[in-house]
């Protein structure tokens, strides 16, 4: 009766798929939630780098709430998003329109402007580095005109907005890929019907494109805003370790690095910090999506 049971169980539940799951759900435990427990449960003590901690319940936030690196952190973090987010959802659409024809050498553009991405991030900041450093290639160029030398890496919202010239540069060909493959969805008889009706280019990009492609605009401002607010190796790259002057150039993930590595780096103090940015991560992608939903309703 016992076996006849087991049987009708195992016919029920085959094990084969668990199989193949087995590798991906492996590797998701390992390097996924294995790490994210860890870093909750190391938020709540005071463990440094080479001190084994102390449970001390939620003191780690309460200190948080104190720090005004946090709050200059959680700022930058959300200026770069304010200043990259727009420009990532609307460049690459016109980019991709522009490179969307089939005309001889085509090819030849949307690799070039695909280049960046595959570029490594350390080769790109230091590429930019050596171009707008102080005796760099641009203050060069702006010096010989008569403009005189900007100090892009040492005033605190220069180097900011050149980190988010740098992201917006690097992402464009990324989403450029992603906006082609949903205007190559888009019907073809809409353009005509509206040309038809006496719709100029302007108008049919407002009236055809942008509603044809609105998901794919949701998805893109997605991705790019939680890529903006976990920022770290532009910012990092182009300010250097302590975060421009007098640190104020900081995001929250380079405040998270500067807490948490050394030898005598506190460890349970930077958990919170990437608690703080993972919630705040996860927040994004629900308003994001709840306004998606919105718009749909």
């Amino acid at each position: 009766m016992a076996l006849s049971t087991v049987s009708r169980v195992r016919r029920q539940l085959p094990i084969s798929p668990w199989l193949f799951a087995a590798p991906g759900l492996l590797i998701t435990g390992v390097f996924i939630l294995y790490p994210f427990g860890s870093t909750l449960a190391n938020a709540l003590t005071d463990r440094r780098t080479l001190i084994p901690g102390h449970f001390v319940g939620f003191a780690n936030f309460r200190e948080l709430w104190h720090d005004d690196m946090f709050w200059t952190g959680l700022r930058n973090s959300t200026l770069y998003i304010l200043g990259v987010v727009p420009a990532l959802v609307v460049l690459p659409l016109l980019l991709a329109l522009l490179v969307q024809k089939n005309i001889p050498g085509i090819t030849f553009f949307r690799s070039a402007f695909y280049t960046p991405v595959v570029a490594s991030i350390v080769v790109v900041g230091l590429i930019w580095v050596w171009l707008l450093d102080e005796r760099g290639l641009v203050n060069s160029l702006l010096e010989t005109i008569g403009v005189g030398r900007i100090g892009f890496l040492s005033d605190q919202w220069l180097l900011l907005l050149s980190a988010m010239a740098v992201t917006v540069w690097k992402g464009l060909g990324y989403y450029m890929i992603i906006y082609l493959a949903a205007l190559a969805n888009v019907p073809r008889e809409l353009h005509e019907a509206a040309s038809v009706d006496g719709a100029g280019a302007v108008r049919r990009f407002f009236t055809v494109t942008v509603p044809a492609v609105r998901s794919t605009m949701v998805l893109v401002g997605a991705l790019s805003s939680v890529a903006a607010f976990k920022v770290f190796s532009e910012v990092y790259l182009m300010a250097g370790p302590s975060g421009g002057p007098a640190g104020e150039d900081t995001t929250l993930v380079m405040l998270v690095q500067r807490t948490g590595t050394g030898l005598t780096g506190r460890v349970g103090y930077a958990s919170a910090l990437s608690v703080v940015v993972f919630v705040v991560t996860v927040a994004l992608m629900l308003l994001v999506l709840r306004a998606d939903r919105k718009e749909d309703a």
